[in-house]
């Protein structure tokens, strides 16, 4: 994957993020608002670490999700939403 179509995934998955700040509900806010903090995230560091590549960012969201819940964030109802959220997001 080149860093033009890596680049162009990330914006689609963004624009999800700004579509549901216009027309979600409460709920549907709060866990898109949650998991773009983490994704937020990983992109940064895959981007700085120069890794173009959507399944070692699906593997670091994963795995940040999973520290994140091990923590005890969030509770299960809301933890399986997330989940739900990024697969339908990271199969686009």
């Amino acid at each position: 994957m080149t860093e033009e179509q890596f680049v162009q995934h990330i914006e689609e998955i963004e624009q999800h993020f700004h579509q549901t700040i216009a027309q979600g509900s409460e709920q549907e806010l709060f866990i898109s608002s949650y998991l773009n903090g983490h994704f937020d995230l990983m992109v940064s560091r895959a981007l700085n670490m120069g890794i173009y590549n959507t399944e070692a960012l699906d593997q670091a969201i994963r795995q940040s999700l999973q520290k994140a819940f091990d923590n005890s964030e969030l509770e299960p109802d809301d933890q399986q939403q997330v989940i739900t959220l990024w697969q339908r997001l990271s199969d686009k």
